[in-house]
């Protein structure tokens, strides 16, 4: 039998023999030996020994194994690592759109080649924050679940609730989109531009479903909800910024971030709306990179790949022909928001990762959660502590880490494999070569490489 077959007759698995089919997407019982291992348990990395994957979770964690002796885990597929290989959990997404805009269409999903591109940079689960096309989204979920298409797991948002819908739209109204996407199968909701009254049954709505609710707010301007509003109805997240007194509701909350100062930041009312979120257990999702795209491109968008020959001929001769857009505001946001992010960390908050990128044909959400990575640590934030923000604390953020989030025995087995070790240089995340989800392992390179050209319209 083939040593590319990938059934628990063959004795060692080479890496150009992992999956990329779709048809081939089952679990497999697979063996990996050496190699370094973050488990986000712990914070250094540690040999890992020998990795046992039994029906799609974690059997084994450390400890030695002869693959080639006779015994119970004498016939698994075996993948054998190098000393400068090491093994994270999958990464979570928590703002992860699959909106492309792109040669004049406007924003809209991409629900056939994006889930792949995702998946190749070891971002194994994903919540859309706020999907334009809501059943189509829900369609791609389903067949990713059916092994029918790559990707990975889809924690299916929904509708926008506030933009999309009425203004004056009810509580009553709110409540019955919420019924509609919970029975469909939502896995929590996303709010921006809502109301407070809309906010008010959202939560509430969601909540006795059991679902989460996340939200972009403002500042209260113009009856707008300011975050701190939000913490007292009972939202479980908040995107973008903390909100709280230093947003005042006589302009908006762009207007005011821009000009926070180091001496807002010191103030008794910042310290005050950080300790608001603590002591509610409300997490932050910070998007630290997305309003970087529109600014002064730092080191954090320096180019490691060719992120835009994903999309079709025509969309790359359209994209080189635009200018992009440069907005003064989102470049002092950008800047603002380290120095943000940074105190709310050294306080204690809860911090999520989340890319927020709508791409224009350059950069592609995917790739852009190791820009955060990499964001985070610059900001100064641990690198130890920066993946286990991109990992458990996204699973807890969703109410999944008892099944995903760390390397830990009786866990679904979802993992990349890098080169080099992260916690010296975070930017090693880039190098993922093996992406493993619920015991189906494959080669990232081959993932992408399925991919290209496919994305946006082939002509006018």
């Amino acid at each position: 039998m083939s040593r590319c077959a990938g059934t628990r007759f063959a004795t060692a698995l080479s890496l150009a023999c992992l999956v990329v089919a779709p048809s081939s997407a089952t679990a497999q019982d697979l063996v990996i030996n050496g190699g370094w291992l973050f488990d986000a348990v712990g914070d250094e990395v540690q040999r890992s020994g020998t990795i046992v994957i039994r029906g799609g979770a974690f059997a084994q964690i450390g400890g030695d194994h002869d693959p080639a002796a006779p015994g119970d885990l004498g016939g698994f597929p075996v993948i054998t690592l190098g000393d400068d290989d090491y093994i994270l959990p999958g990464i979570f997404d928590l703002h992860a759109h699959y909106n492309i805009r792109v040669a004049g269409l406007g924003r809209i999903d991409e629900t056939e080649h994006y889930s792949v591109i995702y998946l190749a940079n070891g971002v194994t689960s994903t919540f859309p924050a706020g999907e334009y096309n809501p059943q189509a989204m829900l369609e791609m979920r389903r067949r990713i679940d059916r092994a029918e298409q790559v990707g990975p797991r889809v924690y299916n948002s929904g509708p926008y609730f506030g933009q999309g819908m009425p203004r004056d739209a009810t509580a009553e109204d709110v409540i019955a989109q919420v019924d509609k996407w919970a029975a469909l199968g939502a896995r929590g909701f996303k709010a921006k531009r809502i109301t407070p009254g809309q906010l008010r049954a959202l939560i509430d709505r969601a909540h006795l479903h059991g679902l989460t609710v996340t939200a972009h707010l403002d500042s209260g301007y113009r009856n707008t909800v300011n975050p701190k509003d939000a913490i007292a109805m009972g939202i479980d997240r908040i995107e973008h910024f903390l909100g709280g007194d230093l947003l005042g509701p006589t302009r908006s909350a762009y207007a005011s971030l821009e000009t926070l100062t180091d001496e807002n930041l010191d103030s008794a009312e910042f310290r005050e709306i950080v300790t608001l979120f603590i002591d509610r257990g409300v997490v932050f999702d910070a998007t630290l990179t997305a309003y970087g795209y529109f600014g002064q491109h730092d080191e954090v968008y320096e180019r490691w790949h060719d992120e835009s020959k994903y999309f079709t001929p025509y969309v790359r001769r359209w994209a080189e022909a635009r200018t992009p857009p440069f907005l003064e505001q989102f470049d002092r946001i950008y800047r603002v928001k380290h120095k943000t992010l940074k105190r709310f960390y050294d306080a204690g908050g809860v911090i999520t990762l989340g890319t927020d990128h709508v791409s224009g044909g350059e950069y592609l959400a995917g790739f852009a959660a190791h820009r955060e990575l990499h964001a985070m640590v610059r900001a100064g934030i641990r690198p130890a502590d920066a993946l286990k923000i991109a990992t458990i604390n996204g699973a807890r953020a969703l109410n999944v880490s008892d099944k995903l989030g760390t390397i830990e025995v009786g866990k679904f087995a979802d993992l990349l494999i890098i080169k080099g070790n992260p916690l010296r240089d975070i930017r090693n995340t880039r190098t993922v070569h093996t992406v493993i989800k619920a015991g189906v392992a494959y080669d990232t390179a081959r993932l992408l490489e399925s991919v290209q050209g496919t994305m946006g319209p082939d002509g006018e």
